[in-house]
C-alpha cells in the first residue's frame, strides 16, 4: 500500500505527535508499505530519509502548549506536489483542524484520506468557532481515529460525528531491552524518580513535584530525582539546590538517554494538570519498568487502567503526591507486583498492535469509499470499524 502521512508539527523540534507519525511510519516501512511523510522542517534540517520537508514553521500558542506549524501558499505548493508525486493510496493526516499543513493538504487533496486526533480539551472557544467552517472541510475526511477516548470526545463534542479509538504506540521491547545507566540506576538506600517534560510548560506539573520534594526526602532521606526536559527553570535549580545531588537537572535528553533512564529509575512521576489527551510517557515508563506515579486525570487514568498498573494521586496536589511517591520508593514488594501487572499490560500499545489497526482503518475507508461521518448509517459504519479492530462483530456488540 502507498501511504501519504501528514504531520502538522514541525520535526525541528520533538513532541509527541511527531515521534507518533515517525514510529507509525517506521513500522509501516519494516512491514512491506510504501510511506512518504511531509512534515513542515527546514529544509537544511537532518530528516529521515521518508521525510519530505515542507519549510519553516511558527510559533503558536495552543492547548497550554507552543506547537510549530506551517501555513501559507509556499506549504500549499509543496503539498500540492508532494500529493501529485506521491499517488497514495491511503492519505494520513495528523491533526487537520489546526491551520497547518495537515489542514493545507485535506483541502487539497481527494479520495481515501484518514484523520487522527491526538488533542483532548474541556471547551475551546475557537474551536465551536471555527467548526462551522472547518466541518465542510472535514466532510472530505474517510474514516477518523483519536488517540483515546478523551480525544474521541473531543471530537465529538467540537466537531461532531465520531472516531474509533486506536491509540499511540510504543516499542515496547525497545524500552524494556534499554541498558541501565549506573549513574541513574537507584538502590535501596538511594531510590531514583524520573521527571520528563517540557519543564517551563506549568502544565507539565513541574510546580507541583517542586513543592513534593522537601516532604520526600524528609521521608526518604536518600532519594534522588532526576529532572530531564527543555526550558529554562532557574527559579526551581535556585529552590532546590540546597538538596545537593538529591535534584539533578540533566537538561533535553536524546531518545537512548531517554529509554535508558526509564530503565534504570525506580520510580517515573507524571504531576501533569491537564490538557493531555493520553500520556504516552507513561507507556513508555511503563515499557522500560518503571513504576509510574501519576497524577488522576482522565488520560493517564485510562492508560493505568484505573490504578492496576501504576498510583494514581490527586490531581495538582503536592501532599497527595508525597503519600504516593513514599509507598511507591519504600514498599519493594508491592511495587514490584505494579511493575509486573504493567509490563504485561502496556503490550497493547506496542506498534506491532497498534499499526495492524490502523491498517484495517486504511484497508476499510479504501474498500467503502464512505464518508463514515456524513453517511445516514454513520454510527452503524463506525460501530463495523470497532468491531474489526478488537475482533467482535457488530452483533456481538
Amino acid at each position: 500500500m502507498r501511504i501519504g502521512i501528514v504531520c502538522g508539527y514541525s520535526f525541528d523540534v520533538p513532541g509527541g505527535v511527531q515521534f507518533h507519525v515517525r514510529d507509525l511510519a517506521e513500522h509501516l516501512i519494516a512491514t512491506g508499505h510504501e510511506v512518504s511523510v511531509l512534515a513542515p522542517a527546514e529544509d537544511a534540517t537532518p530528516v529521515p530519509d521518508y521525510v519530505v520537508p515542507a519549510g519553516r514553521t511558527v510559533a503558536v500558542p495552543y492547548n497550554g502548549s507552543v506547537a510549530r506549524l506551517n501555513f501559507g501558499p509556499v506549504a500549499a505548493s509543496r503539498a500540492r506536489r508532494w500529493l501529485e508525486e506521491g499517488d497514495f493510496d491511503v492519505l494520513h493526516l495528523h491533526e487537520p483542524i489546526q491551520p497547518s499543513l495537515s489542514m493545507l493538504a485535506l483541502w487539497i487533496a481527494d479520495g481515501p484520506i484518514v484523520a487522527t486526533f491526538h488533542t483532548a480539551m474541556n471547551r475551546s472557544r475557537a474551536l465551536q468557532v471555527a467548526s462551522p467552517l472547518v466541518r465542510p472541510l472535514l466532510e472530505k475526511i474517510t474514516g477518523r481515529i483519536a488517540v483515546s477516548e478523551e480525544a474521541r470526545r473531543t471530537v465529538v463534542e467540537h466537531l461532531g460525528g465520531d472516531a474509533v479509538v486506536v491509540p499511540n504506540g510504543v516499542f515496547v521491547d525497545r524500552f524494556a531491552d534499554a541498558p541501565r545507566a549506573e549513574a541513574w540506576q537507584g538502590t535501596d538506600e538511594r531510590p531514583t524518580i524520573a521527571f520528563l517534560g517540557r519543564l517551563d510548560e506549568p502544565r507539565k506539573g513541574l510546580p507541583v513535584l517542586a513543592q513534593a520534594i522537601p516532604h520526600v526526602l524528609e521521608q526518604v532521606p536518600g532519594a534522588r530525582f532526576l529532572i530531564a526536559g527543555r526550558g529554562e527553570v532557574d527559579e526551581y535549580r535556585t529552590a532546590l539546590a540546597r538538596f545537593g545531588d538529591s535534584v539533578t537537572f540533566l537538561g533535553p535528553v536524546s531518545d537512548a538517554e531517554k529509554e535508558s533512564l526509564l530503565a534504570s529509575v525506580d520510580v517515573y512521576v507524571a504531576p501533569h494538570t491537564g490538557g493531555e489527551s493520553f500520556g504516552i510517557v507513561l507507556v513508555e515508563a511503563m515499557s522500560a519498568g518503571a513504576h509510574v506515579v501519576a497524577s488522576d486525570i482522565p488520560a493517564f487514568r485510562s492508560v493505568l487502567d484505573g490504578g492496576e498498573l501504576g498510583t494514581l494521586f490527586t490531581t495538582g496536589d503536592p501532599q497527595a503526591l508525597v503519600s504516593a511517591l513514599v509507598p511507591a520508593l519504600t514498599d519493594r514488594g508491592a511495587s514490584q507486583r505494579v511493575r509486573e501487572a504493567a509490563s504485561e499490560g502496556v503490550r497493547r500499545y506496542d506498534w506491532s498492535v497498534v499499526t495492524t489497526k490502523v491498517l484495517a482503518v486504511y484497508e476499510m475507508v479504501s474498500a467503502s469509499g464512505q464518508h463514515v461521518h456524513e453517511d445516514p448509517r454513520a454510527r452503524t459504519v463506525v460501530g463495523r470499524l470497532r468491531a474489526a479492530l478488537d475482533g467482535r462483530t457488530e452483533a456481538e456488540r
